[in-house]
């Protein structure tokens, strides 16, 4: 689909052990000092679905495979990257391209581990974050208000944009992120971040790297991230870094038994995924064959032949129907015919809006 997440923050504070669990393999060096991570990494990570479980326990298939979601790994972000303090400018490039900003923040203590600030104080580490990328946006705007400038001598849609970026710019200067600003619903503001791609205007979630300890009860650290995020309406996903890799190596049944022991329901890891998905706006709708179960992934809003272009170009092209049956019914029904008798499988034209968990057949002629 072309849309990632990117892993931020300080050095040292769980990132790159972070994407290790995520992607299950250990393809990101982690190491105690700044910097280890130089280029960024990218992974496609499945979403779990215990949806396709149930699927597969009826239709009995060869295979079964998931939506997907990519991660990029960004190196640890230090103050003054805005002005290519460590490898800063190259950094914030890569954050740049990923649609949503997965925000880890450490929240445990650990003489072993040093921190790059001298200390653990998430709310000011998020603060160090946040700063450079705000400074990243004014210095990108400042530069494209100097050609809107030009361009807008002759142009009055150039003079348009050129206004709403001077209040942008206004915005920015008092220390707030393009996600407040009162025009991002506008086309000039939409145009804009098209070209720009503000670090500010993206969705962030937080990453709260806990200790153990912390995993069942939040510590202080936590709670301060909690009360911080609720005021930016942001979500917090709390896990364990340390331990997510350590389940990287178990298979599901072991991992669930692992996690019960801990006191926790569902992996932090998992959670993230999810939440991710969800905030890019993306969901699920399903095949199930003896071949294969499988997950596909679309925007929320798309209609079927656009939905069916997912699997293949000339399902879009010569559309003609689909043939659906709702997750909630294939499952309650044991399978498709079962449904069909039950008259739940239903026939749907051009104008369906494909809905989450929708089980598809498509009719096309090409």
């Amino acid at each position: 689909m072309g849309l990632s997440v990117g892993i931020v923050g300080l050095p040292n504070v769980g990132k790159s052990t972070t994407f290790n669990a995520l992607t299950k393999a250990q393809n990101a060096e982690s190491a105690n000092y700044p910097f280890c991570t130089i280029e960024p990494n990218k992974a496609v990570v499945p979403v779990p679905d215990e949806r396709l479980k149930e699927l597969s326990k009826i239709v009995n298939p060869q295979r079964v495979v998931h939506s997907t979601i990519e991660f990029v790994d960004i190196a640890g972000l230090v103050r003054g990257a805005s002005k290519g303090e460590g490898l800063g400018n190259q950094f914030l490039a890569n954050i740049k391209e990923t649609e949503i900003i997965l925000h880890i923040v450490r929240c445990f203590e650990d003489e072993n581990v040093t921190h790059v600030e001298g200390g653990v104080d998430p709310l000011r580490d998020i603060e160090i974050i946040e700063t450079e990328l705000l400074l990243a946006d004014i210095q990108t705007l400042e530069r494209r208000i100097e050609r809107l400038k030009k361009q807008a001598k002759a142009d009055k849609k150039a003079k348009a944009v050129l206004d709403t970026a001077d209040e942008l710019l206004k915005h920015l200067n008092e220390g707030k992120p393009a996600s407040t600003f009162s025009k991002r619903e506008s086309e000039e503001f939409k145009a804009l971040n098209r070209d720009l791609r503000f670090l500010t205007a993206k969705d962030i979630i937080y990453g709260a790297n806990v200790d153990e300890n912390s995993l069942t009860e939040d510590n202080e650290y936590v709670k301060k991230l909690k009360e911080f995020a609720k005021e930016k309406k942001a979500d917090v996903i709390k896990l364990c870094a340390k331990i997510e890799e350590e389940m990287v190596a178990l298979d599901d049944e072991e991992k669930k038994e692992f996690l019960e022991e801990l006191g926790v329901k569902e992996s932090g890891l998992e959670q993230i995924i999810r939440k991710s998905f969800d905030k890019l706006g993306l969901m699920s709708y399903f095949t199930a064959g003896v071949k294969e179960v499988r997950a596909w992934t679309i925007v929320k809003g798309t209609k079927a032949p656009q939905a069916a272009g997912v699997i293949h170009k000339d399902f879009e092209k010569g559309f003609i129907r689909a043939e659906v049956i709702s997750y909630e019914d294939f499952i309650k029904y044991g399978g498709e015919a079962k449904a069909k008798e039950a008259g739940k499988m239903r026939l749907e034209g051009k104008d369906y809006i494909v809905q989450d968990g929708d089980i598809m057949h498509f009719r096309f002629n090409v």
